[in-house]
């Protein structure tokens, strides 16, 4: 057994990858992986190309730039050991500055005050030689870091913030000041995968400035850095930083000396005919001296050896296969979708639902999920969802422990959901797959909300106008602008399903939340059809009592009428008493005689006092509701391949 094997086995589980889905993340993790069965990569929304083979059960789907997806992710999981590998400005084309702030450090910051609440093992953070900006001559870790790019410095300021965690908080913690990694999963639009494609074919590609340098250490080198870091964290150790590089200086004059001499590549290298980064330096590596006394770390795999290695893996790549594998042809992909249906007494639908769903999204050419929510329906809708999964690797059903409603069944999905949108669909057939199609034209287009408008109703004309009249009703009710005729069937960008999550009521009205939260949005129109299968599950009860959810959550009208009545009441009452009085002094005899004015009068201001204490009972109502905090939903258990897992009240399967 390798030293390094004996570290893994010695960290402390659950162990949490996070950016697995980036270059140096997917090697940490399989290496993890290969020796351990707790380890779990996190990802921002899909596994990706590098962790393909993975199965779905040891990835988990987070955007770390959203607070409560991390604070359940920690909640859930309550990882002892975490490898934060998240990243974003380390290419040349990832030029939002907002957002390598935001990721590489203000998510940081809250990921690891959440992290510092419960007791904690270890966490290593890939840090980046760039901290040291222009300084990059061999500098010792408390040299001055001079950033000279929005990434060096958000990465300067992790390091600070993990450095006052450590030294002054007690946070076991270290940074790794990674310098040129290379190896097996390297983005393709790199340096070293470029070069290796063109050596395997006897050429070499353009080159930058021959005077330019890197530090070349290879990933299976700083996989190990990671994993010794995390076996080794001491209080001594807690908030440092160190280098982790060769220690060599490799001009690319000496890179393509090297790979000519490793591959037997007779043609002469061509300097100065590619445009290098702007942050290339003449003199860029490492010291990494202290990593080797603190840790026991240093690199092992020569430049020789690594470049064979890794052009063993870029030997197995198709041409396709090198235009897909790196972030660079993101922006060409087209972004995915999360199908959730909220599932009840839907049995007979289920299927010809994902039939449905299916060639919509085959058409569309695009990733997908599907979510079925099964809301504890009385029939097989569970069986039905198990034996899909099973066909299905896309598919997932969640199985509530009782019935909570469409409203929270879809939010159960989407709590779950991992694509670039969701789409909310009911489970009879009434919102028809197929207008999935133009729902994702108009979010191409840079909508971010797209819903269904019925313009028709396959039902008795009477329900078709009842329902006409309560969304015109609610529309002057209500203080914010609600799309006439819109349901729950809609598409909304995951920036907007995020906003939704944040949204703390337990009484949801989604149609109502889903116009608050804004954005951009539009409408599609379409006829809805009748139920496919058996008889509706609404009734006029149950219409009243959606009305006045609607009204109630998005409304202080009712309030507003009765203190407006209330205060023409009074005014009346105080005018007719004085009519009253002064009658009563100046002209006896035409006082009223006998008392069916009088109990007119009772009876009338008795009965719009109930009606005015119904009305005020209705809002404390949804504040008791509120206040009690009760779990929002409780999920029962998760169906997956064809395997249906019971869940326990924090989320985690029922060993």
């Amino acid at each position: 057994m390798s030293d390094t094997q004996a570290y893994i086995r010695a960290l402390r589980g659950p162990i949490l990858v996070t950016g697995a889905s980036g270059f140096v993340g997917a090697n940490l993790f399989k290496a993890i992986a290969a020796l351990r069965s707790d380890v779990f990569a996190v990802v921002r929304r899909e596994k990706g190309w590098r962790l393909a083979e993975i199965k779905d059960e040891f990835i988990i789907a987070v955007d770390f730039n959203d607070y409560a997806a991390a604070k359940n992710l920690l909640q859930s999981m309550a990882p002892q050991t975490v490898f934060d590998c998240m990243a974003y400005g380390a290419y040349s084309f990832e030029e939002d500055s907002n957002l390598i702030y935001q990721t590489n450090f203000q998510s940081v910051v809250n990921f690891i005050d959440l992290l510092s609440r419960n007791p904690f093992t270890a966490y290593v953070h890939a840090g980046s030689s760039s901290e040291y900006g222009t300084n990059c001559s061999a500098p010792a870790e408390d040299s001055p870091c001079e950033a000279n790019s929005p990434y060096a410095v958000s990465k300067v300021a992790v390091a600070n913030y993990l450095r006052y965690m450590g030294k002054h908080r007690s946070f076991p913690c270290v940074n790794l000041r990674l310098y040129s990694v290379y190896g097996p999963l390297e983005d393709t639009s790199r340096l070293i995968p470029n070069v290796l494609r063109k050596a395997l074919a006897h050429e070499l590609p353009p080159f930058v400035d021959p005077r330019t340098s890197r530090d070349f250490v290879h990933v299976d080198d700083v996989c190990a850095a990671f994993v010794m870091a995390a076996a080794k964290m001491h209080p001594g150790l807690y908030g440092e930083s160190f280098n982790i590089g060769t220690g060599t200086k490799t001009t690319i004059a000496e890179l393509a000396h090297i790979t000519r001499q490793t591959f037997d590549i007779a043609a002469e290298p061509k300097f100065g005919t590619m445009e290098g980064r702007a942050w290339d330096l003449a003199d860029w590596y490492a010291d990494p001296r202290k990593a080797n006394e603190q840790l026991g770390w240093q690199a092992r795999v020569g430049l020789g050896e690594g470049l064979r290695s890794t052009a063993r893996w870029v030997a197995t790549l198709t041409d396709r296969d090198m235009l897909a594998a790196t972030k660079k042809n993101l922006n060409d992909r087209k972004r995915s979708v999360s199908a959730i249906i909220a599932c009840y007494k839907d049995g007979q639908a289920i299927p010809i639902m994902h039939r449905r769903l299916t060639d919509t999204f085959n058409k569309l050419g695009i990733d997908y999920e599907i979510i079925f929510v099964n809301d504890c329906s009385p029939d097989d809708s569970a069986a039905v969802i198990q034996e899909i999964s099973a066909k299905d690797p896309r598919v997932v059903g969640i199985t509530h422990s009782r019935n909570f409603g469409s409203q929270m069944a879809f939010r159960s999905g989407m709590e779950l959901s991992t694509k670039d949108s969701v789409v909310l669909l009911d489970g009879d057939l009434q919102d028809p797959p197929e207008l999935i199609e133009s729902f994702y034209a108009k979010w191409e287009e840079g909508y971010d909300v797209v819903y269904g408008r019925r313009v028709k109703r396959d039902m008795p004309w009477h329900w078709g106008l009842l329902y006409k009249l309560f969304y015109r009703i609610f529309a002057m009710f209500s203080y914010v602008n609600v799309p006439l005729d819109a349901g729950d069937f809609s598409l909304m960008d995951r920036q907007v399903v995020r906003w939704l999550l944040n949204c703390p009521e337990r009484d949801l009205f989604l149609r109502g939340l889903r116009a608050y939260v804004g954005f951009k949005q539009t409408g599609v129109d379409y006829v809805r059809p009748e139920r496919m299968f058996g008889t509706t599950t609404n009734s006029l009860v149950k219409n009243l009592d959606w009305a006045k959810k609607g009204i109630f959550s998005f409304s202080n009208t009712p309030l507003t009428m009765l203190t407006a009545v209330g205060v023409v009441a009074l005014v009346l009452s105080t005018l007719t008493a004085i009519v009253v009085a002064g009658l009563r002094i100046f002209v006896p005899d035409i006082a009223p005689r006998g008392i069916t004015s009088l109990l007119i009068a009772i009876l009338m201001f008795g009965s719009f006092n109930i009606f005015a204490i119904g009305l005020v009972g209705e809002y404390v109502a949804k504040i008791m509701l509120e206040v009690k905090r009760r779990p929002r939903l409780i999920r029962a258990g998760l169906i997956r391949n064809g395997a249906s897992t019971e869940l326990l009240p924090d989320g985690k399967a029922e060993p």
